[in-house]
């Protein structure tokens, strides 16, 4: 660790990538491809992988088929089930590493400390665990999923028995014979239910609100359908497109007319009588608030597994501990001996924003205090040439996610032609004017969705009440939106002409022709013409907006039908 720490001490790249998930592979990926090789990658990790890296739990596997799962420009056509498991998908993307050639741009265990945004010399001071280096840009790509969180219990430091989270799971302890707690009835608790319950001697699960659970379609891909797809590419693009078309259509029930989902919730009820037959079970398991509000779980083991003797479900949530007592809300009391902690992620407090700290000495929790808002869920107010991926307001409740990262690596290729274009020193600082006019439309278009009408309280909000985690509109919307850079949304900074290094009237001259007269005129015309269309700035986004989700609407639904 010496060396490698002398070794990249005070480096320079173009740009650094944090994380090494699918956005950050992604991003480094898009950067070879635009040209781009003076990059590095920093992962606080000793191997690439991100969520997919850190949840190894029994069971960990996607909600989202394969196909769709996966990006566009590296398809697998042996993904061996419709909906891969953990260990697949972490696979793939060591493979996207090999493939692409990243491994040389990888910093392994270079976990970020504090990053800061140097206003003289318009760069990054980016401090990690392998040493310091500066960026021109950086791209933020550590994911909503990547930082536990543990529910604050009064007691929990007394436990004496085993606790970890779900996505630290400890495989080294047996739970085999154990009396085993499970707080939380999330996507991973749904999954390590049905698992564990088969060798415990007993599970108790501390439900808060029950989920709306619906049948998964799973099965394995057969060898014929995976030599058709090795032989005939364009039939998994098939498979694919018709995978993402029937998520395009499912998305006006979630965000235009939620009374639609009744009957969705129809077939969930029926899911859960075909398995649990206790009428008292039934009634503990039955959500009040209405489908898609929280995100819809898919499993065909969760049901029967809740309805084993060995298997209790305490309707409540967890209040104290008490010893190796358990405390529920409602009274309820029970002796365990490990708990697992399916309690989900920092997903609107996001850790890494308290490392960030922009052009106004203000880090980037300190600008977010008041709720998470950027600009066409990439850029933020205040912090110049910093963009992140999976930002807020571009979580998906029905589709993959991988699908909106495809789309912020457009914006991110996009921002870096913008600067080549600029010229010399230069970097794009998001106008607050134009974050607050998209966000004020992302929140407008919220109202009418199931995420804020379906009474429930779910992790798409923060404390404040507001949903900063959703996109409300297709992934169709979400692309037009972000095809493109507008400059009439950015300010450009130049360095201040004390940093710029001077050597005597004659040679500032000299340096000032060499830029030739065409260079300097098409460099102020770009600053020019981003003062002129900085009071048009609100008009501008909101249009672009309104047209994300009026006319790119209408043409998706047309394509798709």
């Amino acid at each position: 660790m010496g060396e490698q720490e002398q070794e990249h001490e005070h480096e320079h790249v173009r740009v650094a990538v944090i994380g090494s998930g699918f956005g950050g592979l992604g991003a480094a990926v898009r950067l070879r491809r635009e040209g781009i090789t003076d990059f590095v990658v920093l992962e606080r990790a000793g191997a690439v992988g991100g969520t997919w890296r850190d949840n190894s739990y029994p069971g960990c596997a996607c909600d989202v088929p394969s196909h769709l799962y996966s990006f566009s420009f590296a398809p697998h056509p042996e993904w061996p089930r419709t909906f891969s498991g953990q260990e697949h998908i972490r696979s793939y993307l060591e493979h996207v590493a090999d493939t692409f050639g990243l491994r040389p741009h990888l910093r392994l265990d270079s976990e970020v400390k504090h990053m800061r945004w140097d206003t003289e010399r318009l760069h990054w001071v980016v401090e990690t665990a392998g040493g310091t280096l500066t960026a021109d840009v950086v791209v933020s790509a550590t994911g909503p999923l990547s930082d536990p969180k543990i529910p604050d219990i009064p007691g929990l430091d007394g436990f004496e028995g085993k606790v970890f989270h779900s996505a630290q799971w400890d495989h080294g302890y047996d739970l085999r014979g154990k009396r085993v707690a499970m707080i939380g009835t999330g996507a991973s608790a749904i999954q390590i239910v049905p698992e564990i319950q088969k060798t415990a001697g007993h599970v108790t699960l501390f439900q808060r609100t029950p989920p709306w659970v619906l049948p998964r379609a799973d099965r394995a891909i057969t060898a014929a359908e995976r030599w058709l797809h090795r032989q005939l590419p364009f039939t998994a693009q098939l498979r694919r497109g018709l995978l993402w078309g029937i998520r395009e259509l499912q998305v006006q029930a979630f965000t235009k007319r939620p009374n639609e989902l009744g009957l969705v919730e129809k077939l969930a009820k029926a899911n859960m009588h075909r398995s649990v037959k206790d009428p008292e079970l039934r009634r503990k398991l039955t959500p009040t608030y209405r489908i898609g509000c929280k995100r819809i779980l898919l499993s065909n083991a969760y049901y029967p597994a809740l309805a084993k003797a060995n298997v209790d479900v305490v309707a409540s949530g967890l209040a104290e501990i008490r010893g190796n007592t358990l405390v529920a809300a409602d009274g309820t009391e029970t002796e365990v001996d490990a708990i697992v902690f399916g309690t989900g992620f920092h997903v609107t407090d996001l850790p890494i924003a308290d490392r960030v700290t922009g052009a106004e000495g203000q880090t980037l929790a300190e600008s977010w205090r008041d709720g998470m808002k950027s600009l066409r869920g990439a850029t933020a107010a205040g912090f110049p040439n910093w963009m992140t991926i999976i930002g807020p307001n571009t979580g998906l409740g029905n589709s993959s996610m991988i699908l909106m990262i495809e789309s912020q690596l457009n914006y991110l290729a996009d921002y870096l032609r913008q600067l080549d274009t600029l010229g010399g020193r230069a970097a794009l600082a998001a106008r607050p004017s134009a974050v607050n006019a998209w966000n004020r439309r992302v929140q407008e278009r919220m109202k009418r969705t199931v995420w804020n009408t379906g009474g429930c309280t779910s992790w798409y909000l923060d404390a404040n009440g507001v949903n900063t985690t959703v996109w409300p509109g297709t992934t169709t919307e979400f692309r037009s939106a972000t095809r493109r850079v507008d400059l009439a949304e950015y300010e450009v900074i130049r360095p201040p002409k004390a940093a710029e290094p001077v050597t005597g009237a004659k040679g500032a001259k000299g340096a000032k022709a060499a830029k030739g007269a065409k260079g300097e005129k098409g460099a102020q015309r770009a600053v020019d013409t981003k003062t002129t269309h900085a009071q048009s700035t609100e008009k501008s986004t909101e249009k672009s907006t309104k047209n994300a989700g009026n006319k790119n609407t209408n043409r998706t639904e047309k394509v798709d039908a």
